[in-house]
């Protein structure tokens, strides 16, 4: 039987491109959301991620709406930047295919864990979305006081899938982190590259990877703070639709 990921992607290797939401006013953040979108969408991209990286929650909520009625088919992912809760909310309001959260294990100390991982199961129950999560993330403390596998392990128990970045927004993942992520989840739990992909690169990041998230590089300015730009779009589509059906190279124990 299929995963939730695969059930949720059915297309190889899935691009989800990232809407920052920048801009200096509401109507601005949501008019370049809705331009960014649609260029993302009918240039090949598997789904749009609704991030309040430079609005705030009521963009997200504007972007949603939007999405709704005018993108009915379209893959939406929610991320909520410091508030998980909000996600899962909107989750339950809008149609939101999967939630990203940047660290679902390692990030506290035990004695907040526990406390954690019960409400996130909670709330897991009570949203369809498909959960991608975070461990040893970009930006992400590391205070539990176990160990990388250890954490990864507890990890696959809270998301279904994880998501793999090296120490920055815009920064290339580190393809030994995440041949080491392959091996001590046992090799067929999916794993997303969440930062630096480009055209130059996609190639040998998604032959570790069962997908990608993608931001930075699809921006005029090939940095977070631009705005997606259709023929950088196209060339890293362009490139995706060549290897899509490649098998995933490493398994588990494999590729030190």
């Amino acid at each position: 039987m299929d995963s939730r990921f695969e059930q949720t992607f059915a297309t190889p290797k899935p691009i989800l491109g990232m809407l920052h939401l920048t801009g200096a006013t509401p109507a601005e953040r949501l008019a370049i959301a809705r331009r960014e979108a649609e260029i993302l969408l009918a240039n090949g991209v598997d789904g749009v991620i609704v991030e309040n990286y430079f609005g705030d929650k009521d963009d997200v909520r504007g972007v949603l709406e939007w999405l709704e009625a005018r993108q009915p088919d379209a893959q939406v992912g929610l991320n909520v930047l410091r508030d998980h809760h909000l996600a899962f909310e909107l989750a339950r309001q809008f149609r939101v295919d999967f939630i990203q959260m940047d660290s679902v294990a390692g990030h506290l100390r035990p004695d907040e864990d526990a406390d954690f991982a019960a409400e996130l199961k909670e709330l897991r129950e009570g949203a369809n979305a498909l959960l991608l999560g975070g461990v040893r993330f970009k930006y992400q403390p590391v205070n539990s006081g176990r160990t990388e596998e250890e954490d990864l392990l507890l990890g696959m128990q809270r998301c279904d899938a994880f998501v793999v970045t090296s120490d920055a927004t815009g920064q290339e993942t580190d393809l030994e982190k995440v041949r080491r992520f392959r091996a001590l989840t046992g090799g067929h739990f999916p794993l997303l590259i969440g930062a630096g992909l480009t055209a130059a690169n996609a190639a040998d990041q998604l032959a570790l990877a069962d997908g990608a998230i993608v931001g930075s590089f699809f921006k005029d300015s090939y940095v977070d703070t631009g705005i997606v730009d259709e023929d950088h779009v196209r060339e890293l589509m362009g490139v995706v639709a060549g290897i899509r059906h490649q098998p995933v190279a490493v398994r588990a124990g494999a590729g030190t």
